[in-house]
């Protein structure tokens, strides 16, 4: 396998973003890491710049791909603006393109896009994405899950996944387990190593996750977003074509108030909340069967009431699942017949008549005036 050196070195032929100075000598490699030998590389560069630096970008790639013992190379390019004075106004127009010109996006054949998002960490979010994905391909639909935690990916446990992605004809080639097309930043990484990552590394990353993945005709694509409203959520939302939102929170008051701020931050992108899931809902006492209301309980129906939101189920509390989602056999696929699988088949079913009910809307594009 090349070494970082090598790496560099085959990058002198490549001139980088001001036109003149060889790429590893402009300042623009913002990242460089090696693993199984697949070779991923991350280019900074001004925004603006970026659909006409992509034959760069693809220059950058074939230079890397062309050493002995290379696997497969990934570069990105990840947007820094430069420096200047504060914008005065910033407002949603029309669609964003998400890719460059005459390059075809591995969205083009995905129908809808549904963020599964929630305000905080710690709520049991990824494992509801996992399992209502898994609901929606139980009734009949061709599925897949984008895995959008860059510091904190919990797709390769989930599903029981490990291995590099490979890539074909420029494009990221997904991993499949349990008829899920699955793409996440932690089959490249091990479990133990941190993301240590600048904001536009990580949101050049994400770009790349949703754009240049072969993800091949799909009904829909379930992306489990990172906890928060920050910019990691705003790229996502600018960057494709959602079709909805779908909020996890637990009872408590505390998780209550960040999904609110989940739910607000949506309608500012004009993305439709498709509604809201309580998880940890309850807990049932595996040998008394007494129930004890560990967070409370009924305070995500209540808020949802509230704000005029759909109130999609109740999901409770319980070792199964837990146990089930450490192993990576979510419990929709390990025990569809059981209680807790009907739960979540029942939330897809909501979300599936939804979203054919209404049609997606058109990513929203910031505009400086």
């Amino acid at each position: 396998m090349a070494s970082e050196q090598e790496i560099l070195g085959a990058l002198e032929a490549v001139v980088g973003p001001d036109g003149k100075t060889p790429l590893p000598r402009s300042g623009a490699i913002a990242g460089l890491s090696i693993r199984d030998g697949k070779v991923y590389l991350s280019i900074s560069v001004d925004p603006g710049q970026a659909a006409a630096l992509e034959p760069m970008r693809a220059a950058a790639e074939r230079a890397v791909r062309a050493l002995p013992g290379v696997l497969g190379v990934t570069a990105a390019l990840t947007a820094e603006r430069q420096s200047g004075p504060a914008p005065a106004q910033a407002r949603p127009t029309g669609p964003a393109k998400t890719s460059a010109p005459g390059k075809p996006s591995g969205l083009a054949r995905v129908a809808r896009i549904v963020a599964v998002a929630s305000g905080k960490g710690g709520v049991g979010k990824s494992t509801t994405a996992v399992n209502l994905a898994l609901g929606l391909a139980a009734l009949g639909w061709r599925a897949g899950i984008l895995d959008a935690d860059i510091y904190g990916p919990s797709l390769p446990r989930l599903l029981g996944l490990k291995g590099a992605p490979r890539t074909e004809n420029n494009m990221i080639v997904p991993l499949e387990a349990f008829g899920l097309k699955a793409m996440s930043i932690g089959f490249m990484v091990s479990e133990e190593d941190a993301m240590i990552w600048r904001g536009p590394m990580v949101m050049g990353a994400l770009q790349q996750m949703l754009r240049d993945v072969a993800w091949g005709e799909l009904d829909c694509l379930i992306v489990d977003m990172p906890p928060g409203t920050g910019d990691a959520q705003l790229t996502l939302a600018q960057a494709a074509t959602l079709s909805g939102a779908v909020i996890v929170s637990t009872p408590q008051d505390l998780a209550l108030i960040d999904a609110r701020r989940g739910v607000a931050m949506f309608n500012k992108v004009d993305v439709p909340v498709l509604g809201i899931v309580e998880n940890m809902s309850y807990f049932v006492c595996p040998r008394c069967g007494e129930r004890s209301d560990v967070f409370g309980h009924g305070g995500a129906r209540v808020e949802a009431e509230r704000i005029g939101t759909p109130f999609l189920g109740e999901v409770p509390l319980h070792m199964e699942i837990r146990e089930r989602s450490d192993a990576g056999r979510p419990v929709v696929v390990s025990d569809p017949g059981g209680a807790h699988a009907r739960i979540y088949l029942d939330i897809a079913a909501k979300i599936k008549a939804k979203l054919e009910q209404g049609a997606a809307r058109a990513a929203p594009k910031i505009v400086i005036e």
